[in-house]
């Protein structure tokens, strides 16, 4: 036990996140209190890790699930010597601190993902731990073991109600992640009052069949018994370790143990009170005594050891391993390893396929040249296509596996893929039916926020899902997630589409990317390609010899770009000339300047029409005060996929009919 983990340091920590809490008039004081004893001593003790390299490689990961404790993460980032001083502490949850309300991946010296959203960090955890573990298996080597850390989460009573927890945990314990340590802060309290209201079950027992390691420590504050529990679980390897730490909420307020302390500062006269309970005899706020700025400055000599041991040691890795080595930094590179736009066979394609087909087609192309690929679906993979044929898939028995198998876990599928992307090294991407975006829409929100590029095969897009029906029918999906701030939407009408979606999804770096597919075939067009990069790009133009233009602009995304394709020779029979514009990603459009935007849609063309086999909602900013969509606002129905394009008027004869109409 380092001489920091004391009680001192213990209510330091307390007392910083209360008073940060206190003058923000703002935050969460009940973990903090209770939770500070288990994270000192994991912080303290066990964990490994850099403050002056918090991107250090081998540095054990942390994560706190229940985010809305960040005052006591701030305080154990100031105490542990990261880039998080007493005025950032100060300036909890303000405008502009680096203290915000919930962790923020990138926000914050030393966070290693965004959480607030209750039971995400245990899925976060599990991503990162399954990362730790392949990359262990594909570079690791006798003597040298380069990647072998582990990864520690501290959730509460909440995050283990949250369907997404159980979801990754059971994953988790298939895939044997024996380097994942849960720190349960069991209180058994939540907002509304006592967890038994709602919460009676025996969650030890819960993960004894999920197949975890389970421990338990009564006290909450004995450091030397969670320290014992934290070593215990390292030494148990063919499993992850949840240790359950019985501690109460607030501790040391005179409302301890209830909910009134979860979410409301203390209060001057209740910060007092808990001063004289624990026998903090410093008045000040914001106060750290000397001996602990001692132990720490000392303790920040043993970090750096710690990296100065694993440098040593890859530079040994180097020069007996060279080939690995080179690997190592193609797989962390930020740069592809291919030049997709140079690579001509990339874009040579033949025959109509379903863009679900075209992606497999394209993804095996990828696997090939991008080594360090790695997804994988929610159990869908023979219907999402979305396997690599080259590669194996991993297991427990078989760590170095890049074709993941999540199981029927969509939530928790996308939560795991977003500590992928936060881990490096990896360019992940998760496959599931369009529909069920929505059970992965909390996960995707967050990839957004925190500018993962994590790739979404999302098929059967729209009502050619057919007779499944209404529930498995796409309607207003593909608006949710074009209302994400940061999200691309990729909606190709072909192959040649698809590659160019996927080229670019993989060199995005500051964002999540969806490529929404058809389940059913589409034509193979002579005129699309890598103008997709722009967002929108005109396949073919009949100008009106009398005016220099054309009459009506035909905009339309995936499977309905044939459509207006196919309706512009009808058009210009009858006199009407069209503009026949593909426009496979609106958010990828809206980013080119605006002279390319008037050249693809001029503003003095206000005869406009839209379609698209999903809700007209977010359209009508392209189709204008004139202009008209043809969408579906209802749900689908089950029948055949033509029966239903047909009934809900997606064909070439109600394109040219309504063209005409608005002309």
């Amino acid at each position: 036990m380092h001489k920091i983990v004391n009680d001192t340091t213990v209510n330091t920590l307390r007392f910083l996140s209360v008073d940060a809490v206190q003058k923000a008039k703002s935050g969460h004081p009940g973990l903090p209190l209770g939770a500070a004893p288990m994270s000192l001593a994991l912080w303290g003790g066990e964990m490994k890790h850099n403050p002056k390299n918090p991107n250090w490689q081998n540095r054990d990961r942390f994560i706190l699930s229940a985010g809305h404790g960040s005052s006591l993460l701030y305080s154990l980032l100031h105490i542990f010597g990261y880039d998080v001083t007493l005025d950032d502490l100060k300036n909890f949850r303000q405008w502009d601190s680096v203290t915000p309300g919930h962790p923020e991946l990138g926000h914050t010296d030393g966070v290693e993902i965004t959480t607030g959203p209750l039971g995400q960090g245990i899925a976060n955890a599990v991503g990162f731990a399954w990362a730790e573990t392949y990359l262990a298996a594909k570079f690791n080597k006798p003597n040298f073991n380069i990647v072998d850390h582990y990864t520690y989460v501290v959730c509460g009573d909440g995050c283990l109600q949250e369907g997404v927890a159980a979801e990754a945990v059971s994953l988790a314990a298939t895939l044997g992640l024996g380097k994942l340590i849960l720190m349960y802060d069991s209180n058994d309290i939540t907002i509304e009052g006592a967890t038994n209201i709602s919460f009676t079950e025996d969650v030890g027992k819960r993960f004894e069949a999920y197949g975890w390691h389970v421990q338990k420590v009564s006290d909450g504050n004995d450091l030397s018994d969670i320290m014992n529990a934290i070593e215990t679980a390292k030494s148990v390897k063919e499993k992850p370790s949840i240790i359950e730490i019985k501690t109460i909420i607030g501790y040391g307020a005179p409302n301890q143990g209830t909910a009134g302390v979860h979410g409301s500062p203390l209060g001057d006269e209740g910060i007092t009170k808990a001063k004289e309970t624990l026998n903090w005899q410093h008045e000040e706020s914001f106060y750290v005594p000397q001996d602990v700025k001692d132990t720490s400055a000392d303790w920040v000599k043993i970090a750096q050891k710690w990296e100065d041991d694993w440098n040593k040691l890859t530079d040994e890795y180097k020069a007996a391993y060279p080939e690995n080595w080179k690997a190592w930094e193609i797989w962390h590179a930020k740069k592809l390893p291919i030049d997709l736009d140079n690579w001509d066979e990339f874009w040579q394609y033949e025959g109509n396929l379903a863009t679900r087909a075209s992606s497999e087609v394209v993804l095996n192309k990828l696997s090939q040249h991008i080594p360090n690929l790695f997804g994988g679906s929610a159990d869908l993979a023979p219907s999402t296509l979305s396997l690599m044929k080259d590669r194996k898939s991993f297991s427990k028995e078989t760590p170095c596996g890049s074709n993941l198998h999540f199981g029927i876990r969509e939530h928790g599928m996308a939560a795991i893929a977003n500590a992928f992307a936060a881990y490096g090294g990896l360019r992940p991407y998760v496959a599931g039916f369009f529909v069920f975006s929505d059970y992965m829409k909390p996960a995707m929100r967050l990839s957004a926020l925190m500018k993962l590029p994590v790739i979404y095969i999302m098929t059967h897009d729209s009502i050619g899902v057919g007779e499944d029906g209404p529930t498995h029918q796409p309607v207003e999906q593909l608006a949710a997630l074009r209302s994400i701030p940061g999200f691309t939407v990729y909606r190709p009408c072909d192959t040649k589409e698809t590659a160019a979606s996927w080229a670019y999804a993989l060199t995005k770096v500051d964002g999540p990317t969806a490529l929404v597919l058809s389940r059913q075939n589409l034509p193979l067009l002579p005129e699309t390609g890598k103008g997709a990069y722009k967002g929108a790009y005109v396949l073919k133009e009949d100008i009106n010899p009398n005016t220099g233009k054309p009459d009506i602009l035909l905009m339309a995304s995936g499977s309905e770009v044939e459509l207006i394709y196919n309706a512009q020779p009808i058009l210009k029979a009858a006199g009407i000339y069209a503009s026949v514009i593909s426009v496979p990603s609106l958010e990828v459009f809206e980013r080119q300047s605006d002279d390319y935007k008037e050249e693809i849609m001029p503003k003095c063309i206000r005869a406009r029409l839209a379609v698209e086999a999903a809700s007209t909602f977010g359209w009508h900013k392209y189709t204008g005060l004139d202009g008209a969509v043809i969408g579906i606002d209802t749900f689908g129905a089950s029948a055949p996929a033509p029966a239903l394009f047909k009934s809900f008027g997606f064909t070439v004869d109600v394109v040219v009919e309504k063209a005409k109409e608005l002309i």
